[in-house]
């Protein structure tokens, strides 16, 4: 299992760093005469990449949700499944800036709406209403999990520079490493052990501890190669500290479904890290922390 983290995970980094420069390179390169211009300044606009990837990486866990829905009897088709979580994710790409307040809730509200009864009417096509309750619950988990709260990946990458979503990611992803390696050097007491044994209270102490250095470490990075102004130390690593923590609690909660599926990981799709659920669990309940914490720390209403 190491052994594939260690081989894998730095083909990902190395994946993830090409395309968020890739992404912000093409963010400041100007569109073809025979595209148009989409954007006011006639470059090509945020999320080129980064939307298609994290689209394809939503369908995928969708997949794996579907089956973990399946294993409880739960009638779950996954192309519905994939198809709202990728309608989740659009509407936060291109709903227009403008619609905030009450417009911005209505087109949410309106679209949880249009999930529920589009789901009841198509698990109803065949007369069978017996299991329905599950069959929409699972439909607008989709929606809204592995929809709504990825598409704070691109709400962010719309609002400030590809790396500071990439930092976000990172001191994220720092509590997860650290929380590892801490629990597994030094890890006695645990932390939940009825859902998730292997984690202790010194591996989540290490991996909070990680997060902020990360965090620390990535502002200063941000500041001095890409010139773009991020808080003092001291708020800087106790949002780094919070992001972890909401991480770890992501992963639980990615956790308590593997647990009642009756498997230890959501799939196989990255060897030695398990599905795309087990790596974007803890992701996403921190990106809509992030996005509320960057608007604050910018002035934004």
């Amino acid at each position: 299992m190491l052994a594939y983290r260690l081989t894998l995970g730095p083909i990902l980094i190395l994946g993830i760093l090409a395309a968020c420069w890739a992404d912000g390179w093409l963010d400041r390169t100007a569109m073809p005469a025979v595209i148009g211009d989409w954007t006011a300044d006639g470059t090509f606009p945020p999320c080129v990449l980064i939307l298609p990837i994290t689209a394809l990486l939503s369908v995928i866990a969708s997949r794996e949700l579907s089956a973990f829905l399946k294993s409880k009897g739960v009638r779950a088709a996954r192309r519905v499944n994939g198809t709202l979580a990728f309608a989740g994710l659009l509407l936060s790409a291109f709903i227009p800036a403008a619609w905030t307040g009450t417009g911005g809730a209505g087109v949410i509200n309106a679209s949880m709406g249009l999930v529920i009864v589009g789901s009841m009417a198509f698990y109803a096509r065949g007369q069978q209403v017996e299991g329905m309750l599950a069959a929409v619950g699972g439909a607008l988990f989709s929606f809204a999990y592995l929809g709504l709260l990825m598409g704070f990946v691109v709400l962010i990458r719309r609002e400030h520079e590809v790396w500071v979503l990439l930092w976000v990611i990172a001191v994220t992803k720092a509590c997860d490493i650290g929380a590892f390696f801490t629990g597994t050097a030094i890890g006695k007491r645990k932390l939940i052990p009825w859902l998730s044994p292997g984690k202790t209270w010194e591996g989540l102490v290490g991996g909070l501890v990680t997060s902020a250095a990360v965090a620390v470490l990535g502002a200063w990075m941000l500041r001095a190669w890409a010139g773009i102004e991020m808080p003092g130390v001291a708020m800087t690593a106790a949002a780094g500290a919070a992001f972890g923590l909401v991480g770890q609690a992501g992963d639980l909660a990615a956790s308590m479904l593997k647990r009642d599926a009756g498997v230890k990981d959501s799939g196989r799709t990255l060897p030695g890290f398990g599905g795309v659920l087990d790596v974007i669990d803890s992701p996403l309940l921190v990106l809509p922390v992030a996005f509320w914490w960057l608007r604050a720390e910018a002035g934004v209403g």
